[in-house]
């Protein structure tokens, strides 16, 4: 495979329709496979277990976030260098696994996430809003543009991991990573995957799950800006053991926070504009939003149309209701969310 030791690690919760055939599938590229099943009621474990790779069992269904989590402490333990996570879906092509590994050959230090972006055409439009939505947020917080930021499919080194607390949970755990990898300086790279869709049902719930990742990216954001805003020349301001990762070790605290975060966001977005306005004739403040090219003004303008999207939501939805197809959700977002390139 490579000089590293490398090894899969497969989250799976109530996966028996489909997690014996990825492991056969995966097994093809890579012997070394941990299997991490959180809380499955059906057969999961048994079916894991019978392809002869490491089973941990995990008593009760905690959600992704946690499973990774233990996945991650277990690869450690075990002293491997890397690891690729798979979804337990079947959604994930294991042809792809070479790709991973080719490239984390040529950068090492790097975090490489597949991404469906390559064949837009059949991602439902539904997910690929909520996509193109996280990607121009968590991009603004990672100091890079990330252009599939909600794919699990991707190869970590341990010492990355190491270098970065998980406090989130669910599905917000792989958004803190890409965000704290980027913002201590990580480059985060990109593989085109296949973009699989099938009928073994994924976990992952639309409403719920993205609020809980835009509220935490939220939360990061404010806290960052706060920081850039005073300090010039600092786009990477993640540090282990601040402030955020503070406040996370306590769910009901971090709850609190990331609520009055949310309600703040408008307020703080025309502070950050003064100060932005103000203070940029002194000083290269806000140093990772310059490298977009766009200024601060375009991502206010984002930022005050996020409430503005559940009204053009129900205004589509009405008018689809007689039959007429506007698109005034997917236009705004394609026009107000535009992928940010770096000019630097």
């Amino acid at each position: 495979m490579s000089d590293q030791k490398i090894c899969i690690l497969i989250p799976a919760y109530n996966a028996a329709r489909s997690i014996h055939q990825v492991i056969t599938d995966a097994l093809k590229y890579c012997h070394d496979i941990i299997v991490a099943d959180d809380g499955s009621t059906d057969d999961t474990y048994n079916l894991a277990i019978s392809t002869g790779v490491k089973v941990v069992k995990i008593d009760r269904n905690k959600g992704k976030g946690n499973a990774l989590k233990v996945l991650f402490s277990e690869a450690i333990e075990l002293g491997y260098d890397a690891v690729i996570t798979m979804d337990a879906d079947g959604q994930h092509d294991a042809d792809s696994i070479p790709s991973f590994i080719e490239k984390h050959k040529k950068y090492p230090d790097s975090l490489i996430v597949g991404s469906r972006m390559g064949d837009k055409s059949i991602i439902p439009q539904a997910r690929l809003n909520s996509m193109r939505l996280a990607n121009f947020f968590s991009s603004l917080a990672a100091n890079q543009y990330l252009e599939d930021t909600q794919s699990g499919y991707r190869l970590y080194p341990l010492t990355l991991i190491k270098s970065i607390v998980l406090t989130s949970e669910k599905y917000a755990t792989e958004t803190e990573i890409l965000i704290k990898a980027g913002d201590i300086g990580t480059v985060i790279r990109f593989v085109h995957i296949k973009t699989i869709y099938n009928d073994n049902g994924s976990h992952f719930r639309t409403i719920r799950d993205f609020s809980s990742i835009t509220a935490y990216v939220i939360a990061y954001i404010n806290i960052k800006w706060l920081k850039e805003g005073v300090i010039p020349d600092r786009p990477n301001t993640y540090k282990r053991g601040c402030l955020l990762d503070k406040i996370g070790r306590n769910k009901i605290l971090m709850l609190l926070f990331q609520t009055m975060s949310v309600l703040a966001t408008l307020p703080l977005a025309v502070f950050f504009l003064a100060e932005f306005l103000v203070l940029s004739p002194f000083m290269n403040n806000f140093a990772s939003i310059r490298r977009y090219g766009c200024g601060y003004f375009k991502i206010v303008v984002a930022t005050f149309m996020l409430p503005m999207l559940l009204v053009i939501l129900a205004v589509d939805k009405t008018l689809n209701a007689f039959n007429i197809r506007l698109r005034l959700l997917d236009r705004s977002i394609e026009k107000y969310y535009p992928e940010l390139r770096s000019v630097g």
